[in-house]
């Protein structure tokens, strides 16, 4: 198990700043549909989420469940972003606002949550609480 979760981990961490780093900017450079751009985009996003919460899962079950709060932090994070803002922002897309703000400020509050959550595993892994 404790394999297996070291595994999940290393693939979530890379990924989260891979997905951030270049893999968005890249859908949007060479393809130039936007809006199928950004359709693959979320969906590499709502990825993201469910790798970080196999990582947060398999934490639990082992016995690194105490070192691995900035961890379970950062799958909730991306957990809110895509069950509470990204319902937001396709409703702001398709309606022009929601709750009072456009597409482009719900973009904004899910690209912090984002990189909030790319920090805290940063931070995870660089303080090498996983030892």
């Amino acid at each position: 198990m404790s394999r297996l979760f070291r595994v999940v981990f290393v693939l979530w961490a890379g990924s989260l700043w891979s997905l951030a780093a270049w893999i968005a900017l890249t859908l949007f450079h060479a393809q130039p549909d936007r809006h199928l751009a950004g359709m693959l985009a979320a969906r590499l996003f709502s990825i993201e989420t469910y790798v970080g919460l196999a990582a947060a899962g398999l934490a639990l079950l082992g016995a690194r469940r105490r070192r691995f709060g900035r961890g379970f932090a950062a799958a909730g994070l991306l957990a809110a972003d895509e069950w509470l803002v990204k319902p937001a922002m396709t409703q702001a897309q398709a309606h022009g606002k929601a709750l009072g703000l456009g597409f482009g400020p719900w973009h904004g509050v899910a690209a912090a949550i984002y990189l909030t959550a790319c920090l805290l595993v940063l931070w995870l892994v660089w303080s090498e609480d996983l030892k």
